[in-house]
């Protein structure tokens, strides 16, 4: 073999990146370091702080407190009717305690 076809065979092989995926190295390592990036904000959302589990559990929590409003209404106005009866049977007949 001589110089110049060693030339040709080194200029027409690819790199790895160029070979499988038709990129330069430099293009795949900024695309590479996007997805990383993308999915690690997109892991952050998922089970972070303000995470989807977190509204969900407040969704329920929300739910809970309706229910309990519902609860307490309702065994506020049957102890108030136990109340003003109660208070109806001590009041004084025309003004008067007996």
């Amino acid at each position: 073999m001589n110089n110049q076809e060693l030339f040709e065979e080194i200029d027409n092989s690819q790199s790895m990146t160029e070979e499988y995926f038709g990129l330069s190295l430099k293009k795949f390592l900024f695309l590479l370091s996007i997805v990383l990036l993308l999915g690690v904000y997109i892991g952050v959302l998922f089970y972070g702080t303000n995470s989807l589990e977190v509204l969900f559990d407040l969704q329920d929590y929300e739910n809970f407190l309706e229910t309990e409003i519902t609860r307490l209404k309702s065994e506020n106005a049957s102890l108030q009717k136990e109340y003003f009866e109660l208070k109806e049977i001590s009041a004084p007949i025309n003004g008067k305690e007996k």
